[in-house]
């Protein structure tokens, strides 16, 4: 049975109805391969990042070791503790401890990644620039990243010494490994002779997405180098530095490795949190070295969010106001009214 067709066109609602609905589809059909696509990462992260930070959390708040319980009975092995970890640490015999690795490890994030920055930057215009050797000051220029953190510190501890050749350049004795404030320059100096190739390297690859033809018209149009470099570099570079620079804030507020290798360990100038923890968990106090640990996760998680937040890296909160924007100015489709005189 067949239905003869009288040439009416369908209303306009229905088919913006129609089309809405099929988009509306299409949006759900994208979301469920994405999350079907993701699934197996998430999985990985939830097992490999959030089983041992919930377990760390756990444990501190247990105490190992002996004590009196309620009734005054010596009770042996994992008891809980509940939040008093966490108060022996602030206001207990080992705040004093606390506040300074706090303080070193702050002291350290600030100072190492201003320099880094700075230095890093530098050596980006460096490499882009065209000139015979470019390769080999490249290379040069990356090696110090490639060399590892322990073979690092041990270099840095022989130029450090007291017959060292940092004492031979400055003729004036000076004792760099001995706890101090120059141990903490000691440092400082040495984390940023690693680590500014880092930065470098990743603001060299934004450098390269730059159009020649941007600094051509500023030329044309009388803008000096650093006019251009303030207006127009820095500007289109922002996005890969500010993830080199996250990503070394990251990396100095977990410091260990180093400072335990050039200075040693449980030398009170240059103790941070990573330290204080580790000592901690090697003299059987887990309870404690976990509380250590959940604070500098949190505090980790505080520099982070507040960084991407402060310095425009919400990504996600532009793409959201592009989208109503976009929406915003879509024409509104609907029936027309015939206006009569």
């Amino acid at each position: 049975m067949t239905t003869a067709y009288d040439g009416t066109p369908p209303a306009a609602g229905t088919t913006a109805a129609g089309g809405r609905r099929s988009r509306r589809r299409d949006v759900q059909g994208t979301r469920r391969l994405a999350a079907l696509l993701l699934s197996p990462t998430l999985l990985v992260l939830a097992l490999v990042i959030g089983y041992p930070v919930l377990a760390g959390f756990r444990e501190s708040l247990y105490a190992r070791g002996e004590g009196l319980d309620a009734d005054g009975f010596v009770v042996q092995g994992d008891r809980f503790a509940g939040l008093d970890n966490y108060t022996a640490i602030f206001h207990g015999d080992r705040a004093g401890a606390f506040w300074n690795a706090f303080g070193n490890t702050t002291f350290f994030t600030v100072t190492t990644v201003v320099l880094e920055t700075v230095i890093g930057v530098a050596m980006a215009l460096i490499m882009q620039q065209a000139f015979r050797g470019r390769a080999v000051v490249r290379a040069s220029i990356l090696v110090p990243w490639a060399i590892p953190t322990a073979i690092s510190g041990l270099l840095w501890r022989w130029i450090f010494q007291a017959d060292g050749a940092a004492n031979a350049v400055l003729r004036h004795q000076i004792l760099w490994t001995a706890d101090g404030f120059p141990a903490k320059l000691a440092v400082v100096i040495a984390e940023v002779w690693k680590t500014s190739p880092f930065i470098g390297l990743l603001v060299l690859a934004g450098l390269q997405m730059i159009p020649r033809d941007v600094h051509e018209a500023a030329k044309v149009d009388g803008a000096g180098p650093l006019q251009r470099f303030w207006w127009i570099t820095l500007p289109l570079v922002r996005p890969a530095l500010l993830v080199a620079v996250l990503f070394r804030m990251l990396d100095v507020l977990r410091m260990f490795d180093l400072p335990a290798v050039l200075i040693g360990v449980n030398q009170r100038s240059v103790e941070t949190l990573t330290m204080i923890a580790w000592f901690e968990a090697s003299n059987l106090r887990y309870g404690s070295a976990a509380a250590y640990a959940t604070i500098l996760f949190l505090y980790i998680a505080l520099i982070a969010y507040l960084f991407v937040r402060l310095l425009g890296a919400d990504i996600i909160g532009e793409a959201r106001q592009q989208t109503r924007r976009a929406r915003g100015s879509r024409p509104v489709r609907g029936r027309r009214k015939k206006v009569t005189a």
